[in-house]
């Protein structure tokens, strides 16, 4: 079954026929806000709503994470857990197309009230590991912005993650990209008193996640490992800041930061946080000892498939 909403068209093929997950109420303010508001009236909204689920869904500055990416007008894109259409609008800016894959019916639903006026827009509603196998076409870039984390509810095997990059790589093209951003369990803002983004608990990534499954992130060598056993990649890792949700600044192994200029104390929007220690003075420390990448709070990683 098809649906368009706008010039966007959702493919409700391998939708289950109810929402496995929401985040409840909210989600019908989100809808609201999309249907009856523009781009441009969306800051308006936040400051007015002041609500972090508002906050986090219709931020432009979520954008940042990819709007600097090379993808041209001959690309084509997968977007693997679109959700609300946070970066959708910004790929299809640049994309040829953009394929969305989305679990939430309710959710495909706001992203496409909110990116109606793009042609160039498909969301196939569903099971991820319904539509993987069904997919006939390869794509330039694929993303995984916030997703990879949950490989273990997409996949299941006994290596979900490695799995994860090596089911989706089938679907780029030779020299294709694979756009990875996570948390790092190791980022300097867990030491200092943030909870793990995922879970809601100190210190819970730090020890090794020994009270959750389902959701997990890892440290650099963790991730360039969990990659390299996956395939042939050349990986370029990035270094958003604060993170990657809102980032302000994105750092390269080629341009990492000067001290000083790491001078704000990580906020946590949704949930109360301790701060056990001044947060720029030992991002210094870390800059002057060269051990910034491996306490960034966020890691943005470039896995391209080699010919």
């Amino acid at each position: 079954m098809l649906e368009k909403i706008g010039n966007v068209e959702l493919d409700y093929t391998y939708y289950p026929g109810e929402d496995l997950y929401s985040d409840g109420p909210i989600e019908e303010v989100l809808l609201e806000i999309a249907k009856n508001y523009r781009e441009e009236e969306l800051n308006q909204v936040i400051a007015e709503r002041k609500d972090w689920s508002v906050l986090y869904h219709f931020s432009h500055v979520r954008q940042n994470i990819l709007e600097w990416l090379p993808i041209g007008k001959e690309d084509h894109v997968l977007e693997i857990g679109s959700g609300c259409g946070a970066i959708t609008g910004a790929l299809a800016r640049k994309a040829k197309d953009v394929t969305c894959i989305e679990l939430s019916r309710m959710r495909s639903t706001i992203n496409a009230y909110r990116n109606r006026d793009y042609d160039n827009i498909r969301i196939m509603v569903g099971n991820f590991q319904d539509i993987e196998k069904n997919l006939n076409q390869t794509f330039d870039y694929i993303t995984l912005i916030g997703v990879f984390e949950y490989s273990e509810g997409y996949i299941g095997t006994g290596e979900p993650y490695t799995e994860m990059i090596r089911r989706i790589s089938t679907h780029l093209k030779p020299g294709g990209r694979l756009v990875i951003a996570i948390e790092n369990r190791l980022g300097l803002k867990y030491w200092a008193g943030c909870t793990e983004d995922h879970v809601g608990t100190y210190f819970e990534g730090l020890e090794g996640y020994p009270n959750t499954s389902g959701v997990k992130t890892f440290s650099r060598k963790e991730l360039k490992d969990l990659i390299e056993s996956a395939g042939d990649f050349e990986t370029k890792f990035y270094y958003p800041y604060p993170d990657y949700k809102f980032p302000m600044t994105i750092y390269s192994d080629e341009y990492l930061p000067k001290k000083g200029e790491l001078r704000d104390n990580f906020c946590n929007f949704d949930r109360e946080r301790m701060q056990l220690f001044d947060e720029p003075r030992v991002y210094d420390t870390l800059v002057d000892s060269g051990l910034f990448p491996e306490f960034s709070n966020s890691f943005l990683v470039l896995a391209e498939r080699k010919e």
